[in-house]
């Protein structure tokens, strides 16, 4: 079965998000996966100074921690690594790779854990169990047999730690390569781009006490009531003491609605706390077009109160670009941008009046904004907003794109990048004694197009679905078929494993939550948040399996197997006291002084960034105001602006049931979101199966048989779940600049779904 509220039913108007619904989600996902006891045990330390970091989202973790320091999708982030399920010898015998291919990702992935390393070897239709040494020998030879380095490409997931990924960025340079493609480059690649060259730095430049003094705060293409649930926690509290919220999203979300904290229980008995002030709906791919809106509704202002609206004195001192960015925006026609948006002149000047009556202003956003052909105009556009009244470098203002998974950021600021800068590469090279490849390496979409045309021969992945989470899915499929050897490196069976070249290992992990016993004793790893804040992970269960490695002894190995010693790596050592890694990372990488002391510390330490101090690193030193055209986001007639989005079940690919509280669907996930006009308008009821055809440079793709569902959001857009609707988005649709593939604006046509 499976439904979705209308509009004038819309449960976002009728119940908060959290509140008692996520208390027995929780307890029921715990029950399932783990029981009572390591439930307790398991969610006693997670986000807390002596425990392990959630392996979930990136929101950082606050001075004073309750004792359930987690939210509702946390507690499921958890429950599904720490699972008591396990996968034994006999799966593999039971199930060829055909018949795994045939199983939903959400089957694969509710198998349990991986026990022991893998082999399938070239030719055969199962995985065999493997011994370490063979493994590690196998894909050694395979890659050293390689004519260049370049045939390979070693991508990371953003649950990687700092200390694996250093280590695996190092030994794919000392291999020889840069093609270190990374979940990055699905989402906020566009917030890296946009941010470097506008304020010098591609992360945020806030802290969570900002939270705490800001007066208004947008939430930008962002649902952080499905996909970073704790972040409801710190606008609830700005909320309480009168700041004001403005949410920009084309779905009307419940959690950017209502919110009843899940600790409080006599919140569970009322309506919660209103969360949003003003809800502007925007069209699909229409932010371009509002945020010009609200700008020049901003500089109107300024025309009508000379010297009260703008910060003159920080515009003339720190910024750049600022006379040649307002003609443009006072060229702009004013009945363009509200077609475009999809938002009226008069809610746009509504919030442009709050915006210029607020002295502190902090921009959120997410994927909602990074993955559009115009994602990198998005965020220079919010930059453009911010610069205006000096709203960066100061307390309570500034910028925070907010990470999706737990350690993406990090993994970048140790060096996970296909275009490492030059001062990096002269680091490693001084600190190990080698030469680094010096030129660009393939980002995801360049490593799916080499592969398919045969340039790279061999893929090994650090954690993460690379098959589920790349766009265009056949085409992917394709490439990683194509390849003589591909490596994962996992906790738990995804679809990468099913989808593989013509010899694959797996390799089974560690997680976040278990005990990591090496040569110099108990190690703990390290992270940072979205917020840049470095902390450690310490995790205390025992491993799912004696068998299992962690991330950096796996690196370690392959390293010492695949590589000469022309380079002074001592990779053993590395594997068995990771304060050698940390000690590295702080030879290498600025900001990591007194690693080893810092991030022993209770809630680690901050990394520098200029930008918060308003240093700006840009060529000239000033923040630059960047002018963008209005994007061409139009359809033809009949057709829709498809967005996707996560269901309240899941986190990234991994789907922990087919349900999705929040939006009132349950048991499907083949489902699409329709304004119930638009359903009238093409005959279209709900309930009905529809076949979903993607249109783009003459090219066509096509999805059947998904449910029809009536829901809020604008006319002519459409709406459903990542991964499945990634076969819609084409391998060359991506956002100009940072090459991120625009799965939240995809051109579809919607029609009866043929019949069988």
């Amino acid at each position: 079965m499976s439904r979705a509220a209308a509009p004038g039913s819309d449960p976002a108007d009728r119940a908060p998000a959290g509140g008692f619904g996520s208390i027995v989600s929780t307890l029921r996902t715990s029950q399932r996966e783990l029981g009572p006891l390591r439930a307790l045990r398991v969610l006693g330390d997670v986000n807390q100074n002596h425990g392990f970091d959630c392996p979930g989202c990136a929101w950082p973790d606050p001075r004073e921690r309750a004792t359930t320091e987690f939210c509702e999708n946390g507690a499921k982030a958890v429950a599904h690594e720490a699972t008591t399920k396990r996968l034994r010898p006999e799966f593999w015998k039971a199930w060829s790779l055909a018949s795994l291919q045939e199983q939903s990702d959400h089957w694969l992935e509710q198998q349990g854990r991986l026990t022991e390393p893998l082999h399938r070897p070239a030719g055969a239709d199962h995985y065999e169990p493997i011994s370490w040494d063979a493994a590690i020998q196998g894909i050694a030879q395979k890659l050293r047999g390689l004519p260049s380095p370049d045939q390979a490409v070693f991508y990371t997931s953003g649950r990687t730690s700092n200390e694996a990924a250093f280590l695996y960025q190092l030994l794919a340079r000392c291999f020889g390569t840069n093609n270190l493609p990374d979940c990055s480059n699905l989402c906020h690649e566009s917030s890296g781009v946009g941010l470097t060259d506008a304020i010098g730095v591609g992360k945020g430049t806030v802290g969570l006490e900002d939270f705490e003094i800001a007066d208004l705060i947008f939430v930008i293409g962002q649902n952080p009531g499905t996909n970073h649930p704790r972040m409801l926690s710190a606008l609830q509290a700005a909320k309480r003491r009168g700041a004001q919220i403005v949410a920009i999203n084309p779905l009307r979300e419940r959690g950017l609605v209502r919110f009843a904290h899940p600790q409080e229980p006599l919140a569970w008995l009322g309506r919660g706390t209103p969360i949003a002030d003003h809800y502007l709906q925007v069209r699909v791919g229409g932010d371009v077009a509002l945020l010009k809106g609200l700008a020049l509704a901003v500089l109107e202002l300024e025309d009508a109160r000379p010297g009260q609206v703008l910060d003159r004195a920080f515009l003339r001192a720190h910024t750049a670009g600022f006379e040649a960015w307002q003609r443009d925006l006072r060229a702009q026609d004013r009945a363009t941008l509200e077609r475009r948006s999809g938002i009226s002149a008069e809610q746009m000047r509504s919030v442009a009046e709050l915006y210029a009556r607020s002295e502190r202003v902090i921009a959120c956003w997410a994927m909602g904004i990074t993955q559009h052909r115009h994602g990198v105009a998005n965020v220079q556009e919010i930059m453009n907003l911010l610069l205006l009244r000096g709203n960066i470098g100061v307390p309570g203002a500034g910028a925070c794109p907010v990470r999706g998974h737990s350690n993406v950021q990090g993994d970048r600021t140790v060096g996970i990048t296909e275009k490492p800068g030059a001062g990096f590469l002269d680091a490693l090279a001084r600190e190990f004694d080698f030469e680094p490849p010096r030129e660009p390496g393939h980002d995801v979409v360049a490593s799916i197009r080499a592969m398919r045309e045969g340039r790279v021969r061999a893929f090994v992945g650090m954690g993460g679905n690379f098959a589920a989470a790349s766009p265009d899915t056949e085409v992917t499929a394709l490439a990683l078929r194509q390849c003589e050897l591909t490596v994962q490196v996992s906790t738990k069976l995804n679809r990468s494993h099913v989808v593989c070249g013509h010899e694959a290992y797996i390799l089974p992990c560690l997680g976040r939550t278990e005990r990591d016993d090496q040569f110099a004793g108990t190690q703990f790893v390290s992270v940072e948040n979205s917020m840049s804040v470095v902390h450690r992970s310490q995790g205390s269960l025992a491993p799912a399996s004696e068998s299992l490695r962690s991330e950096p002894a796996i690196v370690a190995a392959l390293a010492q197997a695949i590589l000469d010693d022309s380079a002074a790596v001592p990779w053993g050592p590395f594997a068995s006291n990771y304060d050698r890694i940390r000690d590295a990372i702080e030879h290498t990488v600025p900001g990591f002084e007194d690693y080893n002391q810092r991030v022993r510390a209770p809630d680690g330490f901050v990394l520098p960034s200029g930008a918060r101090s308003r240093r700006f690193d840009t060529p000239d030193g000033r923040a630059q105001f960047r002018v963008h055209a209005l994007p061409e986001d139009a359809v033809d007639p009949d057709r829709f602006r498809l967005t996707t989005i996560r269901s309240h079940d899941q986190f990234n690919t991994t789907v922990y049931g087919l349900d999705d509280r929040y939006r009132g669907v349950e048991g499907d996930r083949r489902v699409v979101f329709l304004h119930p006009e638009d359903l009238r308008a093409h005959a279209l009821a709900p309930g009905d199966r529809v076949d979903l055809t993607s249109h783009f440079e003459g090219e066509t793709r096509t999805l059947r048989g998904f449910k029809a569902c009536e829901y809020d959001l604008p006319r002519g857009c459409a709406a459903t779940y990542f991964p499945e609707a990634n076969p819609l988005v084409p391998i060359g649709s991506f956002a100009e600049g940072s090459h991120t593939p625009s799965y939240k604006s995809i051109e579809v046509s919607i029609t009866a779904a043929r019949s069988s």
